[in-house]
């Protein structure tokens, strides 16, 4: 997706060299990157790497063309902030998000709590800032609006479509939260993973699934991040809140410069003037980060995590 902004700004191409990495293109990223690396000038490296485009990893945001893209908008205002060209790795989840980093593919990577306590606990990425969470909650189940779905616990025997494995509002606090209605996975209820937001509600609409567990935020945004009219649905149960929102992770070997000016330039990226635009970004904008929290910052996480079956310390 190559874009341009017309109406309401200067005349711009938003530079999106974009790459597109499948889930198994990742596994090789490591081992290119360290035979690449081998003949490189230590001395030189740190001044090059400054003047380098800045790089980052995104899952799909939207394909709605009558739409502002969210990731465009956050190449053009973090260019504008950072006045370097930025770079844009399309991969297909979160986790491919994780290994792109680690394996020094990119530079960084916005990511919601969990996968970023996921990926923290693995000791090989940074993150750079953080966002802390607050006490609305973050994560419900949308029904068709003639579902006889009334509560949580009437999902017992559905099927239910989850956004990604990795996923903060689509899969692990919805999961906790029929947890807590007495459900568990693969007993009393069938889970899909549709492989983002939109898939859940496209399966959803299609009749393949029962309900589609995703982010609040998301059904309060309408069209084209939330396809359903008033009155075409429903929502079923609220999860609790998160002590984490979400980060912006880099990888370890980032140059100082470099992790300096997203330092500064981040928060302004996210402020709450850009909210509107940044779309699906947008739930961090205008909240105060933390800068280079500690990996307790995201201890929180690990008994939810459990809930799904996935122990932090299992993913060192």
């Amino acid at each position: 997706m190559f874009s341009e902004f017309f109406e309401g700004h200067s005349l711009r191409k938003v530079t999106m060299r974009r790459n597109v990495i499948t889930s198994l293109g990742i596994v090789g990223i490591a081992a290119l990157t360290l035979t690449g690396c081998q003949a490189a000038d230590p001395a030189g490296a740190e001044s090059a790497a400054a003047d380098a485009p800045i790089t980052i990893a995104t899952i799909p945001m939207s394909d709605d063309p009558t739409a502002e893209n969210p990731v465009d908008v956050l190449v053009e205002l973090l260019e504008a902030e950072t006045g370097r060209e930025v770079e844009v790795t399309d991969v297909p989840d979160y986790l491919s998000v994780v290994e792109a980093i680690r394996a020094d593919h990119v530079d960084i990577g916005i990511m919601s709590g969990f996968p970023s306590a996921l990926a923290v606990n693995t000791g090989e990425v940074d993150a750079l800032l953080a966002w802390p969470g607050d006490d609305k909650p973050v994560s419900t189940c949308v029904v068709l609006n003639d579902s006889p779905v009334k509560t949580p616990a009437d999902l017992k025997g559905k099927t239910i479509a989850f956004a990604d494995q990795a996923s903060s509002s689509g899969y692990f606090m919805p999961v906790s939260m029929l947890h807590e209605a007495g459900l568990e996975q693969g007993t009393d209820y069938e889970a899909i993973f549709a492989g983002g937001h939109e898939g859940s509600f496209a399966a959803l609409e299609q009749g393949q699934v029962d309900a589609a567990c995703t982010a609040f935020m998301l059904t309060e945004m309408g069209a084209p991040m939330f396809p359903f009219e008033d009155g075409e649905w429903r929502a079923v149960g609220e999860s609790a809140p998160m002590a984490v929102m979400g980060s912006v992770l880099a990888r370890q070997s980032l140059d100082a410069e470099t992790r300096t000016q997203l330092e500064e330039a981040l928060p302004k990226v996210f402020s709450a003037e850009n909210k509107e635009r940044l779309a699906g970004y947008g739930g961090f904008a205008g909240l105060e980060p933390v800068i280079a929290p500690k990996p307790d910052f995201f201890s929180s996480f690990a008994d939810i995590a459990a809930i799904a079956g996935v122990e932090l310390e299992d993913l060192k």
